[in-house]
């Protein structure tokens, strides 16, 4: 039922233009951050892979029912999360019935997230997404798994995912830095082919959570 009602709210946005949307969160963190990433991959995916995403894109906050009109909801920062009573049980009805949140750490949100994480689902762990998995196979092919966008502690990019009945509905990058890859090139001055594969990755994030 709440499946249902999940795809009847979304149809009129369908009909126009899929949205997606920056998640707004407490705590002090800089949720902000990273303003041209989600534009210019909206940009980026409906010039390769034939969505028809709406380039301006929403802000929507943890606890807000408006979080139901997003079927991809981006989350990124350096510091701080707290997520209430309210935004933690919405947030656990808004994954359960068909959503999907990307959070990518822009550096120094660990230790935050994975608290809060907890508290939307108690009673299931963060498991490693194995480079097996669909969201690395396409449309753009990572047989390595995610790509390494920023240095960070140097470590190995890390994909991690909440899962239901078989269906990744949140997924956490870190020592990646998706979100900077995808920004305007004068902010980081990556070279193309990094921003590139940043841009892929995100591609197939975004195809994934759209299909399943």
């Amino acid at each position: 039922m709440k499946k249902l009602l999940y795809i009847l709210i979304l149809i009129p946005a369908f009909a126009m233009a899929q949205e997606i949307a920056v998640l707004k969160y407490s705590g002090g963190g800089d949720w902000y951050g990273n303003p041209t990433s989600l534009p210019n991959l909206a940009k980026f995916c409906n010039q390769n892979i034939n969505t028809k995403l709406n380039t301006r894109t929403a802000t929507v906050e943890a606890g807000s029912p408006e979080l139901f009109s997003y079927p991809f909801v981006h989350m990124t920062g350096h510091g701080n999360v707290v997520f209430n009573d309210n935004d933690v049980v919405n947030l656990r009805n808004y994954l359960t019935s068909g959503g999907f949140l990307h959070i990518d750490d822009n550096y120094g949100m660990d230790q935050y997230i994975r608290r809060e994480i907890k508290k939307i689902f108690p009673d299931k762990e963060l498991v490693q997404v194995p480079v097996s998995h669909e969201i690395f196979k396409g449309p753009y092919s990572f047989p390595k798994g995610l790509p390494k966008i920023h240095e960070h502690d140097n470590k190995t990019p890390q994909a991690w995912g909440i899962f239901i009945e078989g269906r990744l509905v949140l997924l956490y990058t870190l020592e990646t830095d998706l979100g900077d890859g995808w920004e305007d090139q004068e902010v980081h001055n990556d070279p193309k082919e990094v921003r590139e594969k940043a841009l892929k990755m995100g591609a197939n994030i975004v195809n994934y959570a759209f299909n399943n």
